[in-house]
């Protein structure tokens, strides 16, 4: 089967995404009916960590498991990488090892540097640029509430750091729209965000602008990895991009509410709100481990049919 790796939402197509979506939906069934389903017997996950992780640590390790293959653990202080050992050679000797890596790293272009001398498929489990896996179940959890996502709109309010990137790619491959709503100074910048064109997203000063009629209400921390000596400053800049009931009541009336955790209520997004009955953030962070079971089955097996 041809190498595949999974380092951008775009490295899929819109088809591809509709066959993962159905998987997801028939692992997640066959999951609660406490029914095995043990596709990867043999297989072996490597999961390297330079950034710390809950969600993605906890649903990679517990979907590798429960798909029936087993799962190394690494962090950067566990191997020579520590020492200066090229993340080329490192790829170089892991996957003669391993049959799938997942890496959560620094820049985007570390986890191409290891994908380009792997033997095996690598997944962008984050980057400072892009984060597909969590776009990727968000995706799914729309779906599941709400139905298809194409012609949809989808509100971004905060900062556009690597999980709005990846909502304004995934617009791109399944042709939806994405307002965005940032302070001065922290606008979308496409090459970063690695856009086709300005299609499928807006812009708005106010954010109270970019959440009018929207289907999908979604924001993140404002401080990522990384800019921990920015907080303060950040905390005074983006006050007004609160996430509040009062937006929400601007988006249209059944609208959803996400965030991809850890949240700080008070801060990007209320109690009121994230606690309320338009937020799906606990489906949200469960579907992170059926959306990512439905990757590594199609990385490894290709196209499955029940």
């Amino acid at each position: 089967m041809q190498l595949r790796h999974y380092l951008q939402f775009k490295d899929f197509t819109a088809a591809e995404y509709g066959h993962v979506f159905a998987r997801v939906k028939w692992i997640k069934e066959r999951f609660k009916r406490y029914e095995p389903y043990l596709p990867l017997h043999d297989r072996t996950l490597a999961m390297i960590f330079e950034k710390q992780s809950t969600r993605t640590r906890v649903s990679f390790e517990a979907g590798m498991l429960q798909m029936g293959g087993s799962v190394i653990n690494l962090t950067a202080t566990d191997t020579q990488i520590s020492r200066g050992e090229p993340i080329e050679d490192m790829a170089r000797v892991i996957t003669r090892m391993v049959d799938l890596v997942m890496i959560r790293t620094f820049e985007q272009s570390i986890i191409e540097r290891f994908s380009a001398h792997s033997r095996v498929p690598v997944i962008n489990g984050l980057t400072n640029e892009y984060h597909p896996c969590q776009i990727l179940a968000d995706i799914y959890t729309f779906i599941e509430h709400r139905g298809p996502i194409r012609g949809r709109t989808v509100a971004w309010i905060g900062d556009s750091n690597n999980v709005c990137n990846t909502w304004l790619q995934a617009a791109e491959v399944l042709d939806f729209n994405v307002h965005v709503s940032t302070p001065p100074g922290y606008e979308v910048e496409p090459e970063r965000a690695g856009l086709y064109g300005t299609d499928h997203y807006e812009e708005f000063k106010d954010p109270m602008d970019a959440v009018r009629d929207a289907d999908l209400v979604t924001t993140d921390v404002w401080t990522s990895m990384g800019f921990e000596a920015e907080n303060e400053e950040r905390k005074r800049i983006f006050e007004d991009w609160c996430v509040d009931a009062e937006m929400m009541r601007a988006a249209k009336k059944d609208a959803l509410f996400m965030h991809c955790l850890p949240a700080h209520r008070g801060e990007e997004v209320t109690a009121e709100v994230i606690d309320g009955p338009q937020s799906v953030v606990w489906d949200e962070a469960e579907n992170r481990l059926h959306a990512q079971k439905a990757l590594m089955e199609f990385l490894l097996l290709g196209k499955v049919t029940p």
